[in-house]
């Protein structure tokens, strides 16, 4: 079964990795940012050697985020980031090809073991199963 596993995270954390602590997340220095980026590349290589990985994107900070819905008219209204409000985004995901709920809450828990500083929030790792039913429409 194929599951979308989602790392959560904040602007303030985007800042954090850039050297920019604040309350809401400590400065990161360069050797936990490698320590995050080695554990993440482990993770990487053995779902890509077990052929359980799909995909695995991170993403770009939330401030460079892009709503785009539609008025009244159908026409398309843009707003740009980063938003105060928001106070957890999707910061990374991998499409992950699973036999078990139990194997991947395996790697879901060994994503959730990845260094990060003292003081850093914690963030859940989210899994969702991928509904790859076709509707029909009788």
């Amino acid at each position: 079964m194929k599951y979308l596993v989602m790392v959560q995270g904040s602007q303030a954390d985007y800042e954090g990795m850039a050297g920019r602590g604040s309350a809401g997340s400590p400065a990161w220095d360069k050797a936990q940012l490698q320590a995050m980026f080695d554990h993440m590349n482990a993770i990487n290589e053995e779902l890509t050697s077990t052929g359980e990985m799909l995909d695995a994107q991170g993403l770009a900070a939330p401030s460079t985020t892009r709503f785009v819905t539609v008025d009244a008219n159908g026409d398309p209204v843009v707003t740009d980031g980063p938003y105060a409000e928001t106070k957890e985004v999707l910061a990374g995901y991998w499409i992950l090809d699973c036999p078990t709920l139990d194997r991947v809450t395996e790697i879901a828990a060994q994503v959730a073991r990845c260094p990060v500083p003292p003081g850093s929030p914690d963030h859940p790792v989210v899994i969702r199963p991928i509904d790859e039913t076709v509707p029909t429409l009788d």
